[in-house]
């Protein structure tokens, strides 16, 4: 059961009352926020080790928040408390893993990956690639030469197999890759186990239902393993996707930590090489629930609407996305060529910049903080003012900027005449309302 903020509080030993080396004013103030999850208890130093796990399990999140090791980087999937995003928002976003078969030839192995590694592009300051090369050869037979070539392309690694030698081959050559090994179920859980364990490494869990899939579990827990995936890999689509929501459901609705793990859904093996199909339900797996989705391929058509779909879904919309504020030359701007002064949001500055940079035409775009929103509401927030447009130019362009020339959003012409009298020594100019007339417009200001 969970602790509330006052059991917690009990817990936390008061030789050191409100010490406020916690970060917060009092130990009550911690206490409560460690109740809503808003901060880890480790934050208190005077816990103990037996009260601290105690607590820690207690305002743990129904399901388990795993590390990835993505190349150089790091993700994370799990620590999901809802189970629709309306209800609060998710926390970990869908990641995708492209397949090389190890079956195939080595023709094929390199084709495969120089397609899949050719998607990787940015969209809304988020870039867009899939984060996990799957290596796949259910007997073994040359899982280890695949594993190293995949490690050898900086993202994630997850080697799939149900043969033990094979397993701590590929894995003891990739280990500092930090691969995910999947391939343990009911008749190799105990050796798969030991050896995801001894190289610290998630262990993917597989069975054919979601009886089987919890006994296993179970089995894993008790060998004192919970750095798990549980791996929905059937044929069957209606069965696949009842096993991913019944998951989700007995973790964060039934409160049953045997299943608050994340998931790794083989879409690929649902769709049998049918393209379309796979994009289907790649969208449907990355509504509900799936973590890791293991594809066939990755190319652009399967990576567009997918990638969009996931970015809206896992965006916090109590959080404003937001372009760093700062000066962005465009077509090779320099410190002569006009200003065009927006807002950081993020969406107004990819559809601003393409347009800009559509032109062809050398200016420098000014991002000022107006708090992440749009141009309106930024505006009718006063973030967005000729105060601050004016403030941003003084203290942050002027210097880098010979240029005298800012060109004002359309829909905020209204600022004309007070950043006038505020920028005496620039002239103002007042854009077009929407974006996509901005091509035209940079062209007639230089007389291109």
């Amino acid at each position: 059961m969970a602790l509330k903020g006052l059991d917690i509080f009990k817990l936390i030993p008061k030789t050191h009352s409100n010490c406020k080396e916690c970060g917060f004013p009092t130990c009550m103030a911690f206490s409560m926020k460690v109740a809503q999850g808003g901060a880890e208890i480790t934050k208190c130093p005077y816990v103990e080790a037996d009260v601290l796990e105690k607590i820690a399990e207690s305002t743990a999140p129904p399901m388990k928040s795993l590390a990835v090791k993505l190349g150089a980087d790091e993700g994370k999937i799990g620590g999901e408390t809802v189970l629709f995003r309306h209800e609060k928002t998710f926390v970990s976003k869908t990641l995708y893993a492209f397949t090389l078969n190890a079956s195939d030839s080595d023709e094929a192995i390199d084709a495969a990956i120089k397609q899949n590694v050719s998607v990787d592009y940015t969209r809304i300051g988020e870039r867009m690639y899939a984060e996990f090369a799957h290596v796949s050869s259910p007997d073994g037979t040359n899982l280890t030469p695949l594993a190293v070539k995949a490690a050898a392309l900086g993202r994630g690694v997850i080697v799939s197999t149900r043969n033990y030698d094979a397993a701590k081959s590929a894995v003891a050559a990739i280990a500092d890759s930090k691969p995910i090994l999947n391939g343990a179920d009911k008749d190799n859980f105990e050796q798969f186990s030991a050896l995801a364990t001894e190289h610290g490494i998630l262990l993917g869990v597989n069975a054919p239902n979601l009886e089987e899939m919890y006994e296993l579990v179970e089995k894993l827990e008790k060998l004192g393993n919970k750095n798990l995936v549980l791996t929905v890999d059937t044929g069957n689509i209606k069965t696949a996707y009842e096993m991913v929501v019944q998951i989700r459901r007995t973790a964060l609705m039934g409160g049953d930590r045997v299943f608050g793990y994340p998931t790794i859904v083989n879409v690929a093996g649902l769709t049998g090489g049918d393209p379309a199909l796979q994009s289907a339900l790649a969208s449907l797996f990355t509504v509900k629930y799936g973590s890791i989705l293991l594809l066939d391929k990755m190319d652009y058509a399967t990576a567009l609407p997918l990638y969009g779909l996931r970015q809206n879904l896992f965006t916090d919309p109590q959080k404003p996305m937001r372009q760093e504020v700062g000066i962005y030359p465009m077509n090779k701007g320099a410190e002569n060529d006009p200003c065009f002064v927006t807002v950081d949001f993020a969406l107004t500055y990819f559809v601003v910049s393409a347009e800009l940079e559509r032109s062809g035409v050398p200016l420098n775009l000014l991002i000022c903080d107006a708090g992440g929103y749009s141009v309106l509401t930024s505006w009718a927030a006063g973030k967005f003012s000729a105060s601050s447009i004016a403030k941003f130019v003084t203290e942050e362009v002027e210097s880098k900027i010979k240029s005298r020339t800012l060109v004002l959003p359309g829909k905020v012409a209204v600022l004309k005449g007070e950043l006038e009298a505020k920028l005496p020594d620039w002239k103002i100019l007042v854009g077009p309302n929407e974006a996509v007339a901005l091509v035209k417009y940079a062209r007639e200001l230089v007389g291109a």
